[in-house]
């Protein structure tokens, strides 16, 4: 067993989590749904392979309101017409700040989702996916486990 980060010192933990509402706060003040927010942490999570992130933002992401089918296509959201153009959008901007670096396609999938977005959400989203990424690799670090739903 790794020693736990969040655990061996507190403090940056602590910080971590002021970090992480101050995001949440402002991202929702700049026009990003709670949903949109939990379509970015899903992605994201996924595809750095965080199983600790993946179940703790899946079930907060069924209760903000985001369907089960929406979750199950998530990995094929390019593919199916299920997700909404902000859906996209907001996508597009996890996949990029999660596969860095920066292709041209992504430059100009984040191209297309700023002129969806807004400026305002925009950012925000890059905030939520760049912190979303933050907590992934503490949590792989630390081999957060998984334990089963009741």
């Amino acid at each position: 067993m790794r020693p736990y980060l969040d655990k061996v010192i507190p403090e940056a933990w602590k910080a971590a989590g002021v970090f992480s509402n101050t995001i949440r706060t402002e991202a929702l003040q700049r026009g990003l749904t709670p949903e949109e927010s939990d379509l970015v942490k899903v992605r994201a999570s996924q595809m750095n392979g965080c199983a600790f992130c993946l179940n703790l933002h899946t079930e907060e992401a069924r209760d903000a309101g985001v369907p089960q089918q929406k979750l199950d296509l998530l990995p094929a959201w390019r593919e199916v017409a299920l997700f909404t153009e902000r859906d996209r959008a907001v996508l597009a901007i996890a996949e990029a700040a999660t596969a860095l670096p920066i292709t041209e396609e992504a430059s100009a999938d984040l191209a297309g989702a700023r002129h969806v977005l807004g400026d305002d959400a925009f950012v925000a989203a890059e905030w939520v996916a760049a912190a979303i990424n933050a907590f992934n690799r503490i949590s792989i670090l630390s081999q957060h486990p998984v334990r089963e739903r009741k």
